[in-house]
């Protein structure tokens, strides 16, 4: 007996949804694309915001930034929640390795009374600065219109929120997980003047009303000077102090400002080369910002690198700003 099998191809009536479709055309399309484009609403709202009844939803008036489309401004990454957790995973997979292999042998209690003061006084306050990023992405992705760019700054504010809860671990291996370290740490962020111009600054952030002013200011600016300064040049003046230990603890957040700096970048340029006006108002903003966001880490590089870790790190920041067509304020020591 002969058995003859045949195949049979069906041709998909259509390939992707109706809003990818026209935007990219009927073909097969990205998860990214499928996840990102065309989702927030635009019309037919049932009521005015109450804690903003003069705007919509979803209104673009909500900055000076004007773009023609902000779908525009895409992810290189092609970040969507699947992908985001996926990759987030591995990376806490790592962190959680490095946290384990420093508890079990107790290398941080293991250091210096001074040293174990130093991290405590110059690393540790840095969660309420990741507190205060993680508020203000979250307030940027309730403001930006397109889901191209809420999602970025959502998934950021998840990874500052996080980044905030590992430098908390970090005071808990020294003190044995009794939180005490952690009020001695708070104590130095609210009393401490070498904090107090940083925590001026985060507190202003808070208030910021345009959201891609507010972006520019904590992910371009406040970052693009702090992650080199404290997670490169400080990382290695603990290393000298004997506190090389720490940079296990410590790897996530170099890792993060690598892979962040691809979205902020693309984010920046995109906005910049739409309109001059884009451009000017964006100088404008970096004029302002930059040199509050200097002065606060002023301090923290005396106490540690020295100023001339600083202006590296300002170095390239400018070099960040000028592919973009904006320039630094060129602040020295």
């Amino acid at each position: 007996m002969t058995i003859e099998i045949k195949t049979t191809s069906v041709e998909p009536i259509r390939n992707t949804y109706s809003a990818i479709a026209r935007r990219f055309g009927d073909k097969p399309a990205t998860r990214y694309q499928e996840a990102s484009f065309d989702i927030e609403a635009k019309t037919n709202f049932h009521y005015r915001p109450l804690w903003d009844p003069k705007r919509t939803l979803n209104d673009p008036s909500r900055t000076a930034i004007r773009m023609e489309d902000w779908y525009a401004v895409t992810d290189p990454r092609q970040f969507f929640y699947g992908a985001y957790v996926g990759n987030r995973a591995k990376m806490q997979e790592a962190a959680e390795s490095n946290f384990a292999f420093c508890d079990k042998r107790n290398l941080l209690t293991r250091l210096p009374e001074e040293t174990q003061h130093q991290i405590l006084r110059l690393l540790v306050p840095l969660r309420h600065v990741e507190l205060g990023a993680n508020m203000n992405n979250s307030k940027i992705a309730g403001d930006a219109i397109a889901t191209t760019v809420a999602q970025m700054h959502m998934f950021a504010a998840t990874d500052r929120l996080g980044i905030g809860q590992y430098l908390s671990r970090i005071a808990l291996l020294l003190d044995g997980s009794t939180g005490k370290a952690l009020d001695e740490s708070k104590t130095f962020w609210m009393d401490d003047e070498l904090w107090q111009p940083m925590r001026k600054l985060v507190e202003d952030m808070l208030v910021i009303d345009d959201w891609f002013e507010l972006s520019l200011v904590q992910n371009l600016l406040l970052d693009g000077l702090m992650y080199p300064l404290v997670y490169e040049r400080m990382d290695a003046w603990l290393g000298e102090q004997g506190a090389e230990d720490v940079s296990l603890l410590t790897e996530f957040q170099r890792d993060w400002f690598k892979e962040s700096q691809r979205w902020t970048n693309a984010m920046i340029k995109t906005v910049a080369g739409e309109s001059d006006g884009n451009r000017e108002q964006l100088q404008s903003w970096v004029t302002q910002w930059e040199p509050r966001a200097y002065e606060a880490l002023k301090p923290i590089a005396q106490a540690t690198t020295g100023l001339d870790a600083l202006d590296e790190t300002r170095a390239e920041l400018s070099a960040r700003l000028k592919k973009a067509g904006l320039e630094s304020t060129g602040v020295q020591a």
